[in-house]
């Protein structure tokens, strides 16, 4: 099965699959090292870790397509990439999809807020009208080569224009042929629990540490009907706490020994990087001559 068909699978069973997000390779690999069955190729985490800037419209389409054809290549699970709101119109949408199907994406996320957008938990945000929108799904459906490529449609109207307006765009984006629906930025658990009731695709709900959104276990979403539990930056937000808190040791003690509860052992560094298969490949290729 191919990871599309595989993610696909996934996101029909409603069953809460939880999903990691990634921002680089390496996260990429300690996810699915994990035993998680898919990623989630963070706009947030790429623009936070590879720009040093916040979320708010300055990665573009070469960034987040660079950043997924390297997690293609670092790992065998399904990939759902961030693209913001496609880079522009829905001609630009028409371009990221071909190019983000390229790298090796599974599934492409569109956002409705205006350009440059924010992250979907930062104030002032902004829609684009739902006539646009609904150009720019047709758009992304028409641009797929693949007929299991996934288009996944956002939006951030409910924290814009209200719960019932965000329902009205969903419905309308899957009218437009979108395959799974994100409202974002829901503030209550009456709203979290009413989506999969009002909507018929399969949903993605967003559980951002330290957002707007009320924390659910992932076997609760499950049971309300959610197919993908989404933990975008959590691996961000952690990996930046193990770093401040290694480095503070550095600073202050002025040493750091290779204390497992504070630093990855070096030889595990080294297994998650896969040196002992280039090792293998090495002296094969070394043999040969």
């Amino acid at each position: 099965m191919t990871t599309r068909k595989t993610l696909k699978t996934l996101v029909d069973a409603r069953r809460g699959v939880i999903v990691p997000g990634a921002f680089n390779a390496l996260s990429a690999r300690v996810i699915e090292d994990l035993g998680f069955e898919a990623i989630y190729v963070t706009g947030a985490g790429v623009t936070n870790m590879n720009l040093g800037l916040p979320d708010q419209g300055f990665m573009g389409l070469a960034e987040i397509a660079e950043v997924t054809g390297r997690i293609r290549d670092a790992v065998g699970l399904p990939l759902i990439v961030d693209a913001d709101t496609g880079f522009g119109n829905a001609l630009n949408v028409r371009h990221a999809i071909r190019t983000l199907e390229r790298a090796g994406a599974d599934c492409v996320q569109l956002e409705d807020q205006v350009s440059p957008k924010r992250c979907g938990h930062f104030n002032g945000k902004d829609v684009i009208g739902t006539a646009e929108m609904v150009g720019k799904i047709k758009a992304a459906v028409d641009a797929r080569h693949d007929p299991d490529f996934l288009i996944m449609a956002r939006t951030d109207a409910r924290s814009v224009h209200g719960f019932e307006a965000a329902i009205e765009r969903a419905q309308a984006f899957a009218e437009a042929g979108a395959d799974i629906l994100f409202v974002e930025a829901v503030t209550s658990a009456e709203e979290i629990r009413a989506l999969p009731k009002r909507l018929g695709p399969p949903q993605l709900m967003n559980m951002v540490i330290g957002g707007k959104t009320p924390i659910f276990g992932a076997d609760e979403l499950a049971a309300l009907g959610y197919g993908v539990v989404l933990y975008a930056n959590a691996a961000l937000q952690g990996a930046l706490a193990g770093m401040q808190k290694a480095l503070t040791v550095l600073r202050d003690d002025k040493r750091v020994n290779e204390d497992p509860a504070l630093v990855a052992p070096f030889a595990e560094r080294q297994r998650l990087v896969g040196k002992p298969a280039w090792d293998a490949l090495e002296n094969r290729y070394s043999s040969a001559s």
